[in-house]
């Protein structure tokens, strides 16, 4: 049981108004700092849209762990940036620098230790230091060649003492300037999904050629076969496909016929169709996809309609491949590069049935 169960209704219930507070104070902080931002802004971007070489980015405490999640911002969406670690760089990391470097140090105060004793050796290695703090008056602001100053701010944490909103605005401020130099960039949704292979993300956006069945695994008929011809004709390898893709005289996709339909004839006692051509209880113009669409896009057909079989076509009507549902769930879920069932597509996929 949960222990907020035993506590008293009020109280329970000043916990969440004081949560909200939180919540709130910290975007009142971050509307604030949208309105303050100017030109200094603008002028951080175009340093690091011209940088040469990568971007490091550091910071002492919870702003170190502002800057590694500021740094993998970057790298996912078109910026090649690293973490600077600023004590290990104090004693040697400062080696990783290249000339061509941008280095963006995070200190609310600017007055960090380690962040003021980086700055000259920093001004000397890289190709500029950019600063992003709360204090225009510190040596951060006042050394850096551009900074992006977010004015006072209150932390939302009881007395004001644990960093909180502060770390929320630099973050913030970290993704502006990422997704600012990806538009700048004119970074895609391919560009995107090169970056994302691995993870529920990162299906969502693969190709579908990337996990439809193809060539010898696919189950084919032509529309004039009888039923009976098409189940003793159809040959396949691997794990069974639930549908069979019949064509037409160009060898076209004409139709469908699952096992579903098959099961029907039994349950409808219609023994004089297993010898009647399979156009003619076959499903006709069923739906499909493109080799080249999003697998979100499969899985939203595959939802909305409730199917298990998605033929793949080529604009023209020539097959390519099939997507079969049983290769997407549960045990035999794996990832089409590395092999590895992937968790996250597992409970993906149970929802599709739901």
């Amino acid at each position: 049981m949960s222990p907020l169960l035993d506590l008293d209704t009020d109280l329970v219930m000043d916990q969440i108004s004081y949560a909200r507070q939180v919540l709130r104070a910290e975007a009142e902080a971050l509307e604030e700092v949208a309105d303050r931002l100017d030109g200094s802004f603008d002028r951080i971007i175009e340093i690091l849209f011209n940088c040469a070489g990568r971007i490091a980015v550091t910071g002492v405490g919870k702003s170190a762990d502002v800057a590694q999640k500021i740094v993998g911002t970057f790298n996912s969406t078109g910026t090649r940036a690293y973490f600077l670690d600023a004590t290990r760089a104090l004693h040697g990391d400062l080696g990783m620098i290249h000339p061509n470097d941008v280095v963006v140090l995070i200190s609310n105060s600017g007055e960090s230790e380690e962040i003021v004793r980086l700055l000259t050796p920093l001004k000397k290695l890289a190709a500029s230091v950019i600063g992003i703090t709360g204090n225009k008056a510190s040596r951060l602001a006042l050394m850096a060649d551009a900074a992006l100053v977010y004015g006072p701010i209150v932390e939302s944490s009881p007395d004001a003492l644990a960093p909180s909103t502060s770390c929320t605005v630099a973050m913030s401020l970290g993704h502006a300037l990422a997704f600012v130099l990806a538009e700048r960039r004119q970074f895609t949704r391919d560009d995107f999904a090169r970056y994302h292979p691995a993870g529920s993300l990162g299906f969502k956006l693969a190709t579908v050629a990337e996990y439809m069945r193809s060539g010898t695994e696919l189950r084919l008929a032509k529309m004039t076969d009888t039923v009976r011809e098409v189940f003793a004709k159809a040959r396949h390898f691997g794990r069974r496909t639930g549908a069979v893709m019949l064509l037409d005289e160009q060898g076209k996709l004409a139709g469908l016929f699952t096992d579903s339909d098959l099961a029907r004839l039994f349950e409808k006692r219609a023994d004089h169709l297993f010898d009647a051509p399979v156009s003619e209880i076959m499903t006709r113009m069923p739906l499909t996809i493109g080799p080249s669409a999003r697998m979100a896009e499969a899985i939203e057909i595959m939802r909305n309609h409730k199917i298990s079989e998605l033929p793949v076509v080529e604009e023209d009507g020539t097959i390519c491949g099939l997507l079969d549902i049983t290769d997407l769930i549960g045990a035999e879920m794996v990832d089409p590069k590395t092999g590895l069932i992937t968790e996250s597509h597992v409970r993906l996929f149970n929802r599709i049935s739901a």
